[in-house]
């Protein structure tokens, strides 16, 4: 792990693994330390902004590397908000995933369903959440070939991420459903519906 200063009022913390930084970013939250204004996980960073008249990079890296629970036991702490996603679940690689899986098709949208999510951290475009805690059995490859152009509201998969469109983008992730719940709006408070932290279900509903 290494804390490194990023300008005068934020500090860079590299960590090994995704893992690593769930564990960190969720206990950190839970620590509301002092001058530390926001959070921002990534996939082997986690980014800490503080108000420069209260605290410092130097003074704060003590607290930011000492040992730290497992991310579960982390995530097992305050309830963190949770966000129902209603889905239709027939997207146009709904198909080639089941192939990929070797599942039928009812049973990966079942296992889909299942599973409770976790948003580690956002990016790509602004709404866009990589969550993950989904079935280990739905980990398939991105497209060889990346569309032009995906609907907003798609809801689709990649390694060992689900991911939900906030607009129409380009992107090679695979198609399993669609969903109705706006992912961006500049009108509400916050803007994003997926937040780092956020506890996240995928509820089937019908076309």
């Amino acid at each position: 792990m290494r804390v490194l200063p990023n300008g005068g009022r934020a500090a860079l913390v590299e960590v090994d693994d995704l893992d690593a930084v769930i564990g960190l970013h969720a206990s950190l939250r839970a620590a509301a330390l002092p001058g530390v204004l926001e959070l921002v996980p990534g996939a082997r960073t986690l980014l800490v902004t503080f108000d420069p008249a209260v605290t410092s990079a130097d003074a704060l890296a003590p607290e930011l590397t000492r040992p730290r629970p497992e991310p579960a036991e982390a995530l097992a702490g305050p309830r963190a908000p949770l966000v129902e996603i209603p889905t239709v679940y027939r997207g146009a690689d709904l198909a080639e995933v089941a192939a990929l899986t070797g599942l039928p098709v009812a049973e990966v949208v079942a296992r889909h369903v299942a599973a409770e999510y976790t948003v580690a951290f956002c990016g790509f475009s602004p709404g866009f959440g990589y969550l993950t805690g989904g079935d280990p059995l739905l980990r398939v490859p991105r497209q060889d070939t990346p569309r032009t152009r995906v609907p907003a509201g798609a809801v689709a998969i990649a390694d060992a991420f689900t991911g939900v469109y906030p607009r129409e983008l380009p992107g090679g992730w695979r198609l399993i459903g669609r969903t109705s719940l706006p992912m961006w709006d500049l009108d509400r408070d916050p803007p994003a519906v997926l937040v780092p932290g956020t506890r996240v279900r995928f509820i089937e509903v019908p076309a």
